[in-house]
């Protein structure tokens, strides 16, 4: 097995492009035949590995989930000092503390921009938190804003098995599948700010356990 890192591997960037047409990552290729690892499922079915839990939770589950990750990040962003909230997350990234405590709820709200008829695109999720969302405490109030979105949507929804099809740029996949993919995804980065808020010296505001975190499918390292 041939693993290229397109951040740091000459060149990696251009084969990924070159060879299979994608520039985005991470991506399992065997032979003429890719799978995104965006969705966990076909990932796994291409390496040959289990995939044990396969039927993950029930969209009322992933949508208690959700609550709290998203309540958690709300708490996290506003431990960060706002000397240090346009920090690096880490060293060796670009990104900002600031714009992965946005991305935790933007992500949410992507999804529900997809619900209502939009692609989930490869970068709806990525923009940068506009320019007056300065501290902890405005990207919290705006990650409280999405959650409301959430409920609303929750209580006026008819299709609670979530099963449509939404489009995305991998391909066509049932919500519910999307619905799992956003929720370990936000999860994730709550992980992450909860490691810097540790790396800062910070004592973390109720951190999210891995009870709390069962069931959802998330990567076993911390910067996948």
């Amino acid at each position: 097995m041939q693993v290229i890192d397109v951040l740091n591997d000459a060149g990696g960037r251009e084969l990924l492009l070159e060879r299979y047409g994608l520039r985005k990552v991470p991506v399992l290729a065997k032979g003429d035949k890719v799978a995104m690892g965006q969705m966990l499922d076909p990932f796994a079915k291409l390496a040959g590995l289990p995939m044990p839990g396969a039927d993950g939770l029930t969209p009322e589950q992933l949508y208690k989930k959700y609550q709290m990750v998203f309540a958690a990040g709300q708490r996290y962003a506003r431990q960060f000092p706002l000397a240090r909230f346009r920090e690096r997350v880490i060293p060796h990234r670009e990104r900002e503390i600031r714009t992965l405590c946005y991305h935790v709820f933007r992500i949410g709200e992507a999804f529900l921009e997809t619900w209502n008829g939009a692609e989930y695109s490869a970068k709806i999720a990525d923009n940068e938190p506009p320019d007056t969302m300065l501290s902890g405490d405005d990207v919290a109030r705006y990650g409280a804003s999405v959650w409301q979105q959430y409920e609303t949507w929750w209580c006026t929804l008819e299709d609670r098995a979530l099963s449509r099809e939404l489009k995305t740029y991998y391909g066509d996949t049932v919500a519910h599948k999307v619905f799992e993919r956003v929720t370990w995804h936000s999860a994730q980065h709550c992980r992450q700010l909860i490691a810097v808020l540790e790396r800062m010296g910070i004592a973390v505001d109720v951190p999210l356990t891995a009870g709390d975190l069962a069931g959802l499918p998330l990567p076993e390292r911390l910067w996948e």
